[in-house]
């Protein structure tokens, strides 16, 4: 599903894409309901907006929790550096970089982090590993930097997501790291239409029952995709996704949608279908009342207004308060 991104500038690497977001806590009721879900796995973030420190002028992670309440960030973007070798937007380097001081403020302030792996652009782990043991263990070295009760793998455009040796690849990998820690959350992004996933969407579903992949949480990007009405099309291409997930996995309603997240985009899109604070209010009280279990939006750093700025970095291209679409997915 995801299109072009917005442009990086020419200081940092070409890269950009939607985004997804992270893990959440199922609600005990709906945890209690099927073996599917187990061992506290979704007990992670629910409310997870991506935060990107290599473009559109990052703002302060600290000053945006205590504006607005919020506690997680799905931090952007997981790259190779050469090879099956991971490093943030594939140039900074796991350890010493702004991103993992930005961790160590997160958490300091008493949040936490989802790293998210891959994206629209860039050089990708995916294609990079020749195996799916060499792609675990690229996974695996995010893993032990930070300590990560998730990790997010947003799989995207023809190298990884129309590429179904990648997405096998990414899947057997994503089942290798669960094996090898326990309790992680592991979440896929992608694309979808607006009644649901797309066919490699489906396929990725398919698989991951297929392979016993073990993937906790499917997240959609509901943007980018012709959307008119931005809450009618969300609501559909989630319900989309839910009849998929239970007719892959043989779940009830309350199940799938304890598998499920949405990763949507602030403002103006790529195509400029416009999300307005209103209109993500609506998302995040359909998504919690059904049980959803992660809200992510594209992005903390477009979440800012310029009314009449057009589909840039740094804002959303809307009239809004800062950190407003932060707060009210902090409420997720």
């Amino acid at each position: 599903m995801s299109k072009i991104r917005l442009i990086l500038s020419a200081a940092t690497m070409a890269l950009a894409t939607m985004a997804a977001g992270c893990s959440a806590p199922a609600s005990e009721e709906v945890m209690s309901s099927s073996d599917e879900v187990v061992d506290g796995t979704l007990a992670v973030g629910r409310g997870a907006p991506y935060l990107y420190m290599g473009w559109g002028n990052p703002p302060s992670a600290s000053t945006v929790m205590s504006a607005s309440g919020i506690k997680w960030f799905t931090m952007a973007f997981i790259l190779s550096s050469g090879g099956c070798n991971p490093a943030w937007d594939g140039s900074r380097p796991l350890t010493g970089s702004v991103d993992a001081t930005t961790i160590t403020q997160i958490r300091n302030a008493g949040g936490d982090i989802v790293p998210s792996i891959g994206g629209w652009s860039g050089n990708k782990l995916g294609p990079n590993c020749s195996t799916p043991a060499a792609l675990a263990g690229a996974y695996q070295k995010v893993i032990n930097a930070y300590k990560l009760k998730a990790i997010d793998i947003d799989i995207e455009n023809t190298d990884e997501f129309e590429n179904y040796t990648v997405q096998d690849r990414i899947l057997n990998a994503l089942k290798i790291v669960k094996q090898n820690n326990p309790g992680i959350s592991t979440i896929l992004t992608f694309g979808t239409s607006k009644t649901g996933p797309t066919a490699p969407g489906n396929r990725l579903i398919e698989q991951a029952k297929a392979l016993g992949a073990n993937i906790d949480i499917f997240t959609i990007m509901p943007f980018d995709f012709g959307g008119t009405n931005m809450y009618t099309d969300t609501v559909n291409a989630s319900e989309g996704l839910k009849n998929k997930l239970k007719s892959t996995f043989g779940w009830s309603d309350a199940t799938a949608y304890a598998h499920m997240g949405i990763s949507g985009m602030n403002g103006l899109s790529d195509q400029r279908e416009t999300t307005s604070l209103q209109t993500w209010t609506q998302i995040r009280d359909w998504a919690k009342g059904k049980g959803l279990v992660r809200l992510a939006f594209w992005a903390v750093n477009r979440d800012r207004g310029c009314p009449g700025g057009g589909v840039v970095s740094h804002c959303s291209g809307i009239d809004q308060a800062n950190w407003a679409f932060t707060k009210v997915t902090a409420g997720f």
